[in-house]
This record gives structure tokens, sequence and C-alpha cells, in this order.
């Protein structure tokens, strides 16, 4: 083992936080462990929110006026963290807002090469914590993502 590695300090720049709006818990308590090592470590702290393909029904994908409300409500709901980052003391935040496919997929070809995170935070999902189902996107991208993923509980 090289003694000079395991004493260099690991230093995360650019934190990408997810926000699932469907677990307001998990999404506060991750929110609230990204503002804190963004703060830290003086990072850029990206907040994503993707809105699937499947929260859109087929009456509303025939209504454009319905997709764009969603997709407003959506970048507001960013925006509101972004603000809340913001408020907490935090200079480098940056709002993302993503559509279509999977939730995992979408971060993982999409928001990653764009904001090239070097740590992605996440929270667990407690809405359905005794499902088969996996229904949380931390699991997913811990075992994916090409960066480090924190999921927080």
């Amino acid at each position: 083992m090289d003694n000079k590695e395991i004493q260099d300090p690991l230093i995360y720049r650019r934190i990408l936080l997810t926000v699932d709006e469907d677990d307001h818990e998990s999404t506060t308590r991750a929110f609230r462990f990204a503002i804190t090592l963004a703060h830290d470590y003086d990072a850029t702290l990206g907040i994503v929110s993707v809105m699937e393909s499947e929260d859109i029904n087929i009456f509303d994908s025939l209504t454009p006026s319905k997709i764009s409300e969603k997709r407003e409500d959506l970048k507001k709901s960013v925006q509101e963290y972004v603000k809340a980052a913001e408020d907490n003391g935090l200079k480098k935040v940056e709002p993302l807002a993503y559509e279509g496919g999977d939730v995992d997929d979408v971060i993982l070809e999409r928001v990653i090469p764009d904001f090239k995170p070097d740590l992605i935070v996440t929270g667990a999902d407690t809405q359905f914590p005794h499902s088969k189902i996996s229904g949380a996107i931390g699991p997913r991208l811990a075992k994916r993502a090409p960066v480090s993923v924190i999921v927080v509980r």
C-alpha cells in the first residue's frame, strides 16, 4: 500500500443531489446532508429532479398544456431547493431539471455527463420500505454510476 495515497484527503468539488418529489422525507434528509458536504468542501451543488415518463398518463401526454404545467412544476420544485441551499449559505448551486425515461437512466446517461459530479447524494426510499419492488434509485445508482454515491437514510 502506498502510504502517500492513503494520506491524501478525498475532497469533493461537484456534488449532485437527486430530488424525488414523491418522497419528501428521504429527499429532505439527503438535502441536509448534501448542503452540509457542499458547505464543508466549498463545492458546487447541483440539484436535479427528473420528470419520468411514468409520471405522465396517456391523457396528459395528449395535452401539451398539461406537459408544460408538469415541466414548470418540476422546475419550481428544484428552484425551491436551490433557494433553500442558498439560504443556508451556499454560493455555488445549480438547478437541473430533466425529463423522459427512468430516473436512474436519465441521471447516468445525461445528468452525469452534463454536470460532471464527483459525488452523488440521494435519499433512501422511505415511501415503501417493505416493498420487494426496488423503487429507490440510490442502490441502482450506486451499482452503475462512475462516481461515488451516498444513500442517506
